[in-house]
């Protein structure tokens, strides 16, 4: 057992009772009896401060001071007003960009050690903290050339931070797989590896430029996102150099009161802006909280912090794309296909019956604004389905779960009457014109043509490699090589009968 981690855990656990933040008085009559009693055990041991503030406050003020880790999940809970409550929600967002700052004067020593240069040749002035989060913080600067920039700086110690909650994380990961039997199939250890995957490359801001640089590229294709430019000489491990994001903060709850701002189009623009980074790209922004987001009037979204990145395969953004266009048309049977084809819903189980539980999840949704939905009711519901049908964690998408929840969460804020499924459609349905039309398809068989005449190839020249003679005569077509062009025929009779049948 790591004895650190287990001690941590320990501290963790006794910050939360100290601050009624465990199981809350104020939950008392939405819990079971069982729970109720142990909850007014608990707080026999409350200090002074669980009687100061709401739910939402006190466990913002635990969360803090445990670290990046703690506070990436608070991240998470304060976009799901709809689940937890506005009230709870709010309490939450300053975790995203309101933290604590440490000294200027740190900062300077820090990035002029990273870049190994004096800062007065990079910068003409290097002014204080605008923003400071988990793991870094931000200070606003002039480039010699008059450019204004961000420039992002590590907290001092933060790898060791990173490190000891990582710990701790794995462990609680493991008590629950050991303890809880009915989540060991979200396979929670697996989970946890991969945010601790994913912290760990935060923590070099070098892999966060190249993401920047990335997906940036990726939004400019599309109006419904961007990103700013990468100044790549202010960049190092541990210091990272953007243009200034120009836009108001989402995270001040006065922005949404901004004159100008089109609230609807910023809400589509999440959904769309994410969507068409995921399936046309297989590459996007997973963090796309709102303390990550700028707005401007009338719909434009500046994102930054690009630490953590999600990608898709090929095969993954097809499942994807399919499922929500079966969605969207409401052909749950052809969603539950989609399903076993992936391997997402294990074989023995009956797929009629599968489509038959998600048409129960899709249509009490399904063209209704987001207000009309209770999000904590259908997650439930949710869960209660994958159970049944014994669905497993898949790693491949886990971050593009976390990141399609928190984005509709985003939306939601934004515009509370927003429809999920009329921001999706236009870039759903793009994709599969584009990719599932007869054009694809007949795009599709040529190129298997072409790499099945290739391997024929390949095989007729090694065979005839391995034969010496030393007669001179007339080269002749071997059989194989007779079989590959006949092969390239008939793939491509097969792509014209496509076309024209």
């Amino acid at each position: 057992m790591d004895l650190a981690a287990f001690a941590r855990l320990l501290a963790v656990g006794w910050t939360l009772i100290r601050a009624d933040a465990l199981i809350p008085r104020e939950v008392d009559p939405l819990l079971p009896t069982g729970v109720q009693t142990l909850g007014r055990f608990l707080r026999l041991f409350a200090g002074r401060g669980a009687k100061v503030g709401r739910p939402g406050e006190r466990l913002a003020r635990a969360l803090e001071s445990f670290g990046p880790v703690a506070i990436k999940l608070g991240q998470v809970l304060s976009t799901r007003a709809d689940i937890f409550g506005g009230q709870f929600a709010q309490d939450l967002s300053h975790l995203k960009d309101r933290l604590p700052p440490f000294d200027t004067a740190i900062a300077r020593a820090e990035v002029e050690r990273e870049l190994g240069r004096p800062i007065e040749s990079l910068y003409a002035t290097f002014g204080e903290p605008v923003a400071a989060a988990s793991i870094a913080q931000a200070h606003e600067a002039t480039m010699l050339d008059g450019r204004r920039v961000a420039v992002k700086v590590l907290r001092p110690g933060i790898e060791r931070r990173v490190d000891s909650d990582s710990r701790v994380l794995l462990m609680v990961a493991g008590l629950v797989e050991r303890l809880i039997a009915p989540a060991r199939r979200l396979e929670p250890v697996l989970f946890a590896k991969i945010v601790v995957r994913a912290l760990e490359l935060e923590l070099d801001l070098r892999m966060e430029a190249a993401g920047a640089g990335e997906v940036g590229e990726v939004m400019a294709r599309d109006s419904y996102m961007r990103a700013p430019a990468v100044v790549w000489e202010g960049v190092g491990k541990r210091v990272l150099t953007l243009e200034w994001a120009n836009g108001l903060p989402l995270s001040d709850p006065a922005t949404l009161d901004a004159p100008g701002l089109d609230r609807r189009a910023l809400a589509d623009n999440v959904i769309r802006g994410f969507l068409t980074q995921a399936l046309d790209h297989g590459v996007f922004h997973a963090d796309l909280h709102e303390g990550n987001l700028f707005v401007s009037a009338p719909s434009t979204i500046i994102a930054v912090d690009f630490g953590i990145i999600g990608r898709l395969g090929p095969v993954e953004r097809r499942f994807l794309a399919e499922i929500l266009y079966g969605f969207l048309m409401r052909d749950y049977r052809r969603v539950a296909q989609v399903h076993f084809d992936a391997g997402y819903v294990p074989r023995h189980h009956d797929i009629d019956a599968f489509a038959q539980a998600l048409r129960a999840v899709g249509e009490p949704v399904f063209g209704r604004a987001a207000s009309q939905v209770s999000m904590s009711r259908l997650l439930a519901q949710l869960f209660e389905i994958t159970a049944l049908f014994e669905m497993r964690l898949r790693p491949e998408l886990v971050l593009l779960q976390k990141t399609m929840v928190t984005v509709e969460g985003v939306a939601r804020r934004l515009y509370p009457d927003h429809d999920m499924w009329q921001a999706a459609d236009p870039v759903v349905r793009r994709w599969i014109s584009r990719e599932l039309s007869p054009v694809a398809r007949a795009r599709e068989l040529a190129d298997d043509a072409v790499r099945a005449l290739r391997a024929i190839a390949r095989m007729a020249e090694a065979q005839e490699a391995g034969v010496t003679t030393v007669a001179v005569v007339e080269p002749r077509p071997s059989r194989l090589a007779w079989f590959a062009f006949g092969a390239a025929v008939a793939g491509l009779a097969g792509v014209l009968g496509y076309l024209l049948g």
